[in-house]
């Protein structure tokens, strides 16, 4: 993976009145809290990210964005006015779901206005609001399509033009592109968030996957058992991660602890250090540049992947760290005799991070997000 410090770092939206905001935010089902004293700004006009595992409370926080919840505890304010209590249809929020709940017996136009024609829009103006939004997903030619006859991409962008259509001032994604497979999600990754510049709007965009956080979006928030553990930018998430669990979930990361940490460090506190950053030597008599941490071990497991080869090195001194390598001259049976090799390792001092431990350990869990 590309050095996120070496990216240019985008410019942030301008902060003012948040677009949502959370303020002490807690939601409880019955014993369960799934969400834990949450408090988060996302700013206006930003592609902001909702990242965790499942049961980590980021499809309960969605939901209660979009009212379909409601806090146990704390407000939930959008564009400075409290709306805790408000229903769904009384916000200006609308929601893109992974199931993406297209009418099959309508076309692709008639799904796309039937939020305008419940609101009783003038017929004319609906046409030109339809017309407008199938363009901005670049599905102008598709209007008397029925959405059998799409593939999953257009299914999907037809859903985003249904919630673009309504003039949203915040839009929530709740994982819109699990059901596609991998080069259609990573095409549309880059659509989405091209979309989202072109109309300047607030998403909100929920999801488990981390490449899908990192290549979308302008910051994210870490959950994890109901809390917060880091809000940052893509690079600053990646890069400098505040705890283990956000070394470890963002990315592939090593952490050492405990005796492991100090005989590497010489310091007990937990340390984070990324696969890509730890150079591999095959003579482990080689000299180390100053300003660089070493350690010596046993290569006990290789794994071939194309462009790179992960190898997992046995530390003499305990623990273990994962090297990712490019192969820039390095076939694959090459990478495999490297197995059972005693090696010695290093990289520069700043890569190797003290973090905390976890911190969103309070909460239990977050029914309805199935695996999310």
């Amino acid at each position: 993976m590309a050095d996120a410090a070496e990216q240019a770092t985008p410019p942030r939206p301008a902060q003012g009145v948040g677009a949502v905001r959370f303020e002490g935010v807690t939601k409880r089902f019955g014993d369960i809290v799934a969400v834990d004293d949450v408090d988060l700004e996302v700013h206006e006009g930003e592609f902001f990210s909702m990242l965790g595992p499942s049961g980590s409370g980021k499809t309960t926080c969605l939901r209660m964005i979009a009212g379909f919840e409601r806090p146990t505890a704390g407000r939930v304010l959008l564009g400075g006015r409290d709306v805790s209590d408000q229903p769904p249809y009384a916000r200006e929020v609308n929601t893109v779901f992974q199931d993406y709940a297209l009418f099959p017996h309508m076309t692709v136009a008639q799904n796309v206005g039937y939020g305008l024609k419940v609101r009783k829009t003038a017929t004319q103006e609906r046409r030109d609001r339809v017309a407008d939004a199938l363009e901005m997903v670049q599905l102008g030619g598709f209007a008397d399509r029925k959405p059998g006859q799409l593939s999953g991409g257009q299914r999907q962008r037809v859903a985003l033009a249904r919630a673009l259509v309504l003039r949203p001032k915040v839009l929530l994604l709740d994982e819109p592109l699990g059901a596609l497979d991998l080069k259609l999600r990573q095409a549309m990754q880059v659509e989405l968030k091209e979309i989202q510049q072109r109309v300047g709007l607030t998403f909100i965009y929920v999801t488990h996957d981390q490449e899908e956080a990192l290549t979308m979006s302008d910051r994210l928030a870490v959950f994890n058992h109901g809390r917060i553990e880091q809000v940052g930018t893509p690079a600053e998430v990646y890069e400098l991660p505040s705890t283990g669990f956000v070394a470890g979930f963002v990315g592939v990361s090593n952490v050492l602890e405990g005796a492991a940490a100090h005989a590497v460090t010489g310091s007990s506190d937990p340390v984070t250090i990324r696969p890509e950053k730890i150079h591999l030597e095959l003579d482990p008599d080689a000299p180390v540049e100053a300003g660089h941490g070493t350690a010596t071990g046993v290569v006990t497991k290789v794994v071939y992947l194309g462009a790179v080869t992960r190898y997992t090195v046995t530390l003499d001194t305990g623990g273990e760290l994962v090297v990712m390598q490019q192969n820039l001259r390095t076939s694959s049976m090459e990478a495999l005799e490297v197995r059972d090799r005693r090696v010695r390792l290093s990289w520069q001092r700043q890569h190797g991070r003290s973090v905390q431990p976890g911190q969103g350990q309070r909460g239990s869990g977050d029914p309805g997000e199935g695996d999310a």
